[in-house]
C-alpha cells in the first residue's frame, strides 16, 4: 500500500473547493441564479418588474449594465448590491 502525503497546500485547495461547491449548492436550494451575468428577461423575471421598471433602473443608475452586440447584461452581484442598499425595515415603537 502506497503513502500518500498531504500538505498544507492540499488542504487549502480542498477547502476552497469544497467551499466554492456549498455555494454554488445554497444557490441552487435558494433559487437564485447561479450565472454571474444575467439578461434583461432573466432579471425582469427575477425582480418581478417589468421592462419600463427596469429601463428606469438603468436610466437613473440604480442598476449598472453592460451592452454587448446589442444585448444588455447585469451583473448577479449588482443586482444583490441594488436590493441591500434599498432595503426598509419598518420599526414598531410601542410605548413602556
Amino acid at each position: 500500500m502506497a503513502v500518500e502525503i498531504i500538505t498544507q497546500e492540499d488542504l487549502d485547495k480542498f477547502r476552497r473547493e469544497l467551499l466554492e461547491d456549498i455555494k454554488r449548492l445554497l444557490k441552487i436550494i435558494s433559487g437564485q441564479p447561479t450565472k454571474k451575468w444575467l439578461k434583461s428577461f432573466e432579471v425582469r423575471k427575477l425582480l418581478g418588474i417589468s421592462p419600463g421598471t427596469l429601463q428606469n433602473l438603468r436610466v437613473n443608475g440604480t442598476l449598472p449594465y453592460t451592452k454587448v452586440g446589442g444585448v444588455l447584461y447585469y451583473d448577479q452581484d449588482d443586482i444583490q448590491k441594488m436590493l441591500q442598499a434599498n432595503k426598509f425595515q419598518n420599526r414598531v415603537f410601542q410605548d413602556s
